[in-house]
């Protein structure tokens, strides 16, 4: 049952992400780099991994939860984001962004989900 993750538009999106992620708190103080800039990019980088983990498990339920993982993860990462945003380490526009192109990656995520992983 093994997919190619890389060609999944949910990995490929969720690598975009992670990109954005590591821009945006690349300017965040000294004092974060171990706290919410750390958190963050983690958040961030669970989204394509999970995915890319899920995708070379042998059964549908073993990928659906991989992909509940990479969800949690995505919401991890909205909550940090706003956090950062509250602590104007990134600006609200900054903000409003990324998670628009999260909630859109969230959605495509549970499409794919339904679609493809649900028996």
């Amino acid at each position: 049952m093994e997919h190619n993750f890389r060609k999944l538009k949910i990995w490929q999106l969720g690598m975009d992400i992670v990109d954005e992620v590591y821009v945006l708190t690349s300017k965040f103080p000294k004092e974060e780099v171990f706290c919410l800039q750390s958190q963050s990019r983690r958040a961030a980088i669970g989204l394509p991994s999970n995915v890319a983990e899920g995708a070379g498990r042998r059964t549908k339920k073993d990928f659906s939860n991989f992909i509940n993982i990479a969800l949690g993860s995505s919401n991890e990462l909205i909550t940090q984001l706003i956090i950062s945003e509250r602590r104007n380490y990134i600006s609200k526009d900054a903000c409003e962004i990324i998670i628009t192109k999260i909630q859109q990656w969230q959605n495509m995520t549970f499409t794919f989900q339904k679609n493809n992983l649900e028996s």
